[in-house]
């Protein structure tokens, strides 16, 4: 479940369910005479609730902080700001089209200017995805989503990159 990345909400609610089922285990252990069966969810349980906090406690908190601030840029004078939290996630459009899922960008040590995004395209939960090199100059966000200003037939022909090996510029 925190591998799938589906945001804070779900992720805490996910650890929510698991730690009620950590303590349905831990009365049926108890009951059942079962220690071994208890006190790995006694573990599980804290573990669980630790990941309640994190994701619906800490993150969620984190991304409505970022959220806030992105809004407040909107209202006032100068450069629109977004959370760059945003470039893990984002879904990438193109035109009217979803083209794929912004995973991650690139950018200068001590410029901070972002040089590119990388986008994965199609695929189920990475495999068999294609990952795309999109020049930041070529992208901007528009609220939640990233948009390209490509040609869907032009981003087709943006250059793959391997998993391991994505170019320093």
């Amino acid at each position: 479940m925190t591998a799938s990345n589906l945001g804070s909400r779900i992720t805490g609610y996910g650890f929510a369910v698991f730690t009620i089922g950590a303590l349905c285990w831990i009365a049926v252990g108890a009951l059942s005479d079962q220690p071994a069966l208890m006190w790995t969810n006694v573990v599980l349980l804290a573990l669980n609730t630790f990941g309640v906090w994190r994701w619906l406690g800490r993150q969620a908190g984190v991304e409505e902080g970022a959220r806030s601030a992105s809004e407040a840029s909107e209202r006032s004078p100068g450069e629109a700001l977004f959370p760059v939290s945003l470039l893990s996630r984002a879904p990438v459009r193109c035109g009217q089209a979803e083209v794929g899922h912004c995973i991650d960008a690139m950018a200068g040590c001590r410029s901070g200017r972002l040089d590119y995004l990388v986008v994965s395209e199609g695929g189920v939960a990475g495999v068999g995805e294609k990952l795309r090199r999109l020049s930041w100059n070529d992208a901007h966000v528009e609220g939640e989503l990233v948009v390209t200003d490509l040609a869907a037939d032009r981003f087709e022909h943006l250059d793959e990159l391997r998993r391991d090996e994505w170019p320093g510029h």
